[in-house]
């Protein structure tokens, strides 16, 4: 069985603003409780002992107190792994205290982050569930009708009692799914922990428990659909394939909701698409492909760069997307398969977007398919001869191109600089001369070496010069190199175009000449 952790968050409501202050109040504790534990931590003192000293100071049961040591352990035990000096932590944020160092701030802004920072600084409060309690003993669920309430232990058994509101309104103000999930977390009688923060004069709870999923029931031995996100445009291509990695069929879901909108918007839109995906996969019985969500710094790559292309990728989110995906497969029973999604672009425009005629969102996807299957892929024979005869002459002859014909000088920049790394990659390989011809393996951990080079020297060789100044989308030009080995660009001059030693390229016009 697989396990994972699961959190819901709800907004509490209190019936009058004595209770609501009484909270406040045993937050604040807490909060002091733990920044005093941590303290006491670095200087070297013991859970046992603090745990006796800090009951008193703080007016806190022995379970408060515990998990507050607990909390500032963590934060201890995470400074030491990230290599911060441990010393220097600023509880409330490091950021917010810097803002309030400023002397420019003043009034009402001022006050604003003055708030915002108290809140963060002693507006918490943690408790650990209990297996033994069936549940939680300081902070538990329970069911009052037709309203969920949350049971807060302020003191020796005194209690206040806050309504749990969850989730996103529907028809009738009432509220479904969140509130189901809260009702069997309050009776499967396992251990959930409750973190309450305090945000805008708000006391917001989250359940955390821990979610048994069943064994995938659909796995790719009937085959996968492999799934690429695409920031711009907005929109998710699939990819089906039988077990043998062969295309059965493809698609794309546009995402314009996520163009625009406040974040809980975003978030609900995220949650439609995440669904729909998962239940594509249940009705065609096939696993599910996605690229891995460890790859770091993936927001530096695709088609552009600059101010835009953060916003366009802030709002997209693609990360909290494949994770809800993820998700919501397990709970179906679907496996996942995450992939290294390392060249799945350059290999799928170049290979399988003019064998297929499809658009270069759809072959990458189906890059990551084969690749969730285990399958590798070989460069085509023709594309095997046009490196064979490459020379630096024939790259430098594009760096000349393009700085002739890209009017952006960023775009400029970042192609003549992935000329740039392509010559050195040939002058270093120059005496290798079977290394070219050799399978490229796209499944294993680490195919993002030196093994994928020569894909990106084609990218370079191939793509550059049909179109340097913007993103070639339209792959249909290059069928005719996969058929029969000529590949074109824009001349030069008026004279006929070489690249390499005996290979003559035919001229081809550029990709989308003719169309109306």
């Amino acid at each position: 069985m697989l396990r994972d952790m699961v959190t819901v968050q709800a907004k509490l409501i209190f019936d009058n603003s004595e209770d609501k202050q009484r909270v406040l109040d045993l937050m604040r504790r807490w909060s002091s409780c733990m920044r005093y534990a941590y303290k006491r931590l670095l200087e070297g003192y013991k859970r046992n002992e603090l745990k006796r000293q800090l009951q008193g100071i703080f007016n806190l049961n022995s379970r408060y107190v515990d998990d507050a040591i607990m909390k500032a352990n963590s934060v201890l035990n995470s400074c030491k792994e990230r290599g911060e000096d441990s010393k220097k932590v600023i509880f409330g944020g490091r950021e917010l205290f810097k803002k309030l160092q400023k002397r420019h701030i003043n009034g009402k802004a001022y006050r604003k982050l003055q708030r915002e920072w108290q809140e963060k600084r002693r507006g918490n409060l943690y408790s650990r569930g209990d297996r033994s309690k069936k549940g939680n003993l300081n902070t538990r669920i329970e069911i009052d009708g037709v309203l969920i309430r949350l049971r807060i232990n302020v003191g020796e058994r005194e209690y206040v009692y806050a309504t749990i509101q969850p989730g996103w309104k529907r028809k009738g103000k009432t509220y479904v799914d969140r509130n189901q999930l809260l009702q069997a977390i309050s009776t499967c009688g396992e251990p959930y922990s409750v973190e309450l923060k305090l945000k805008r004069g708000v006391v917001y709870a989250y359940f955390t428990i821990e979610e048994v999923f069943p064994k995938p029931a659909i796995t790719r031995a009937n085959g996968v659909i492999g799934i690429d996100t695409n920031a711009y445009p907005r929109h998710v291509a699939w990819v089906e394939t039988d077990k043998n990695g062969q295309l059965v069929g493809y698609g794309e879901i546009p995402m314009p909701e996520l163009e625009s909108g406040s974040s809980s918007k975003r978030e609900y839109y995220r949650w439609q698409y995440a669904h729909m995906i998962v239940e594509m996969a249940k009705e065609k019985q096939k696993a599910i492909v996605i690229e891995s969500l460890s790859i770091k710094d993936r927001g530096r790559r695709g088609d552009f760069s600059g101010r835009k292309s953060r916003r366009i990728r802030h709002y997209f989110g693609y990360r909290s997307l494949l994770e809800k995906v993820k998700l919501l497969a397990k709970r179906e029973g679907v496996e996942v398969i995450e992939v290294n999604p390392a060249y799945t672009s350059v290999i799928g425009m170049l290979k399988y977007a003019p064998q297929f005629m499809v658009s270069k969102d759809v072959a990458s996807s189906y890059v990551i398919a084969r690749r969730g299957l285990g399958l590798r892929e070989r460069i085509p024979h023709n594309y095997m001869l046009l490196l064979s005869s490459l020379d630096t002459n024939s790259l430098e002859e594009i760096k000349e191109y393009v700085k002739k014909v890209v009017k952006n000088p960023n775009v400029r920049k970042k192609q003549l600089k992935e000329i740039d790394r392509v010559i050195e990659f040939l002058r270093s390989s120059g005496s290798e001369t079977g290394r070219l011809s050799e399978p490229l393996d796209g499944t294993s951990a680490g195919s993002c070496g030196k093994n994928h080079n020569p894909w990106r020297v084609l990218r370079v060789v191939v793509v550059t010069p049909l179109s340097p100044g913007k993103v070639l989308r339209d792959m249909s030009v290059l069928k005719s190199l996969l058929v029969s080995g000529q590949v074109g660009r824009p001349s030069f001059g008026a004279s006929s175009c070489f690249l390499g030693q005996g290979l003559w390229l035919s001229q081809i016009p550029p990709a989308g000449a003719g169309k109306a």
